[in-house]
């Protein structure tokens, strides 16, 4: 039997910093340096002027969520994302409760400029499409 792997979820972007500080907000993660450096601007003053503002990464401050990990790349987002994720704030809830605490947390994450694509909801269950703010789709479930 093979063992659990630790993995990260990597994000192509135009401005990872910026797609960075959002998830941070999001999920309540934390900035995350390269090791071996206090801060990305240290690490971004090491490396060549073209390479600076590059790659950005934040974690989760309890170690237990996977690292994300952001990369800038040339070419922009040209269609819906093949893997997406499902960010869990209604878990246990039904109904008229449940999308309740979907759209207060819809709401807040459009304050902070994530953009609100669809509801999906029957009599019980319910989820909110959601993009960031580099248009990458995620779901409030």
């Amino acid at each position: 039997m093979s063992t659990v792997k630790q993995f990260q979820v990597t994000f192509d972007c135009a401005e990872p910093e910026r797609v960075a500080r959002f998830w941070c907000e999001v999920l309540g993660y934390v900035v995350s340096p390269p090791k071996g450096f206090a801060t990305w601007d240290d690490f971004d003053r090491s490396r060549p002027p073209e390479d600076r503002g590059s790659w950005f990464a934040c974690a989760d401050p309890s170690g237990v969520g996977p690292r994300l990990f952001f990369q800038r790349v040339p070419e922009g987002k040209a269609v819906k994302n093949r893997v997406h994720l499902d960010v869990r704030v209604g878990t246990g809830l039904v109904g008229a409760e449940r999308l309740a605490r979907l759209e207060a947390e819809c709401a807040r994450l459009v304050a902070l400029g994530a953009v609100r694509v669809q509801l999906l909801a029957d009599d019980n269950d319910s989820c909110i499409v959601m993009q960031d703010v580099e248009g990458n789709e995620f779901c409030l479930d």
